[in-house]
């Protein structure tokens, strides 16, 4: 299968995370993870999927009347496929995010794109996978993303963002764990804090509660 990628979907819908929000936004989720977060809302993306080429890949994406392309999954990275879609893209003048968790490395994503990295805290039962190594790899258009499920899950993240200097390198943005009940407590907690963040939700649940796939 060298050369091909395992696709989940792809579909055209709002961008409902990052400073991107709100955009209208492709997306190719790819199939697989080796991560198994606690609170993962994507896991019919462990398995399912099919295989396609990459020219088959771009073709799809290239049938939305839309220039910004989410590469995401899963976690895209598993795939060694990923790097050459990635870099297609960027070569089409696609404006390119991934997202990405904070366990495999970024240094060999093609620059061009904006890479979107989701450390795992605490809650998630996944803190122990994170590469520290990607804080260093960070670059302009980068962001990092925390997702809070807990007061623990805030403190964690608050003291990584100060031991890192995470806010001087990149936006980094707080999201609350969906129907968690701590919407308003991280909001409070971010307030009283002067937390260099953005908090964020999840906009697409909003918008088509419900709705797990192709949103």
């Amino acid at each position: 299968m060298d050369g091909r990628l395992r696709v989940n979907e792809i579909f055209y819908s709002v961008q409902g995370e990052s400073t991107h929000a709100g955009r209208p936004c492709v997306f190719v989720r790819l199939t697989g993870c080796p991560l198994r977060c606690t609170y993962c809302d994507t896991a019919y993306a462990f398995h399912d999927g099919r295989w396609m080429t990459l020219d088959d890949v771009l073709d799809a994406a290239g049938a939305h009347p839309c220039r910004l392309v989410e590469v995401t999954g899963g976690e895209p990275l598993a795939q060694p496929a990923t790097l050459a879609l990635l870099a297609a893209l960027v070569e089409r003048q696609y404006e390119v995010l991934l997202e990405t968790s904070g366990a495999l490395p970024i240094a060999a994503v093609p620059a061009g794109v904006r890479r979107i990295v989701d450390f795992k805290t605490p809650d998630s039962g996944e803190s122990h996978r994170n590469d520290w190594t990607n804080v260093t790899a960070l670059r302009t258009g980068d962001e990092v993303k925390f997702v809070i499920g807990s007061r623990r899950d805030y403190e964690w993240a608050r003291e990584i963002i100060r031991e890192h200097a995470l806010d001087a390198r990149v936006p980094v943005l707080l999201s609350p764990v969906w129907e968690s009940g701590i919407e308003r407590d991280l909001a409070a907690w971010m307030l009283a804090d002067g937390l260099p963040a953005r908090y964020q939700i999840q906009l697409h649940k909003w918008i088509w509660p419900g709705v797990l796939r192709g949103v």
